[in-house]
């Protein structure tokens, strides 16, 4: 791995780390989920309750497929329309959720899901995904005023895919001496 990749991936750790438990718990499900790396049931759900909710995730990511095919070439709305409600549709669930408290930790998980070449369209899907008369009120405030000033008025997008695609780590026992 060469000098540039490795600084990409420690900033993406580094933001990675940034993230609270609940928020990297919740990334490493999804991306179990929606790249379909193992059994993210058996893996991730503590209870009947969470098990449930995996199942739905899994359910509504099949979509990702269709979403990764309709990413849009330029900046044309007939172009966005399809990519976009598909892609909002997708959203609203994992942030209804609550585990994803950040505009940040929303594009971490969705540049992976989808692909690099979705985030010039990951700050206008957050918004109108966040903005859901489904969101309590004052999780949508919170989401909303997340969102870094810098990112809604970004000329340009990078299109580096990310590097760094945290997974679950078992539990090591300690060793006794």
């Amino acid at each position: 791995m060469d000098r540039k990749h490795s600084t990409q991936m420690l900033g993406e750790m580094k933001l990675f780390a940034s993230f609270s438990a609940a928020e990297q718990r919740y990334i490493r499900r999804s991306l179990d989920v929606g790249l379909m790396r193992g059994d993210a049931t058996a893996c991730w759900s503590r209870n009947s309750a969470e098990a449930a909710s995996i199942e739905a995730q899994a359910r509504r990511y099949c979509m990702l497929d269709l979403i990764r095919a309709c990413v849009p070439d330029d900046d044309s709305p007939e172009e966005a329309e399809a990519f976009l409600a598909s892609l909002i549709t997708l959203s609203v669930p994992d942030l209804k959720e609550g585990k994803l408290a950040s505009f940040d930790a929303y594009r971490f998980l969705y540049e992976r899901l989808v692909c690099a070449e979705a985030r010039p369209w990951l700050v206008s899907a957050f918004c109108a995904a966040a903005a859901q008369p489904g969101i309590h009120p004052e999780l949508r405030k919170q989401l909303l005023q997340s969102i870094p000033v810098m990112d809604v008025i970004a000329a340009g997008w990078s299109i580096r895919a990310p590097l760094f695609y945290p997974e679950w780590v078992e539990k090591v026992p300690e060793a006794v001496t």
